[in-house]
């Protein structure tokens, strides 16, 4: 008798393979299962004397498909497998500064400016005096990598709750300060670290010994070169006016804040008057008195 809805399905297996536990015989319900198939014959083994010639060269070695050889049964392409890592050179690596503070430069040749001598400069001035400017051009054209950091730039990270000076000097305009500071002086040691000079530029008074060189030489180090930019008057006034945003001061702080720059004169501190250079000419000046700073470094 046979079931009602027909022969029960028979369980799913892989194509071109019966499950032994499903023969012929399950379809016929009470049929007598045949005898079990006979054993495989054993491998053919060549007569005595006869040479089994060498196996082909693409045969895979047991264990899987040898370097290169696709897997059995693969129609298409070997396939590709990605490269070992990089070597160490292609990934970018850096060097991490060391908690030294940075040296002194060594002199270059004579008659050459700076050369290719690495240098940590902080070139200082009040506003308008043309310090980024200048620093960005001399950092461009020097024959060896240079960075330009500018502390003002850095103060500016600060997006939400920004305490701007021009507000009041106050406790979170100063905790700011020092923030920026302290990454300038990081960043240049960085720099430094990795074959590349700096020159930070900085607002410093010589009268404010919080936010004067001391910070600067403690986060960088004795071989941090300074440089002062001090034109006249006139000239911080009329270059202060083309500025927009929170960096154009009025007139009465530009005078306020040059006379008191006023008394770097006298520091031992290199000073250097732009009044009547352009930026380029700025910029060879600028080498020129780093070059002879190198070889006579100031007391600072």
């Amino acid at each position: 008798m046979q079931h009602a809805g027909g022969a029960p399905p028979p369980p799913p297996h892989e194509p071109g393979r019966q499950p032994a536990e499903w023969g012929p015989a399950a379809h016929h319900p009470g049929a007598v299962p045949g005898p079990p198939p006979p054993p495989p014959a054993p491998p053919h083994q060549p007569p005595p004397g006869h040479h089994r010639p060498p196996e082909p060269a693409t045969r895979p070695a047991p264990g899987g498909p040898g370097p290169g050889q696709p897997p059995p049964g693969w129609s298409g392409a070997p396939p590709r497998h990605p490269p070992g890592p990089p070597a160490r050179e292609a990934t970018g690596h850096v060097r991490l500064p060391s908690g030294e503070p940075v040296p002194l430069p060594s002199p270059p040749p004579a008659s050459a400016g700076t050369g290719a001598a690495m240098l940590a400069v902080l070139l200082i001035g009040p506003a308008g005096a043309g310090k980024t400017t200048v620093a960005r051009h001399w950092a461009r054209h020097r024959r060896v990598p240079t960075a330009h950091i500018s502390l003002d730039d850095v103060r500016e990270w600060v997006c939400s709750g920004f305490a701007d000076p021009q507000d009041g000097w106050n406790e979170h305009s100063e905790t700011q300060y020092r923030l920026a500071r302290r990454t300038c002086g990081f960043a240049a040691r960085n720099f430094l670290a990795n074959g590349v000079s700096c020159i930070l530029d900085d607002a410093v008074f010589p009268d404010r010994p919080v936010v004067g060189l001391g910070g600067w030489k403690r986060h960088v180090g004795p071989g941090l070169l300074p440089v002062v930019l001090l034109p006249g008057l006139e000239v911080v006034l009329e270059r202060n006016a083309e500025r927009s945003g929170n960096r154009r001061l009025s007139d009465e702080e530009v005078a306020g804040i040059h006379g008191r720059m006023a008394g770097w004169y006298g520091s031992g501190l290199p000073i250097i008057d732009n009044s009547s250079y352009d930026v380029e000419t700025t910029a060879r000046v600028l080498d020129e008195v780093l070059a002879r700073a190198i070889a006579s470094p100031p007391s600072w």
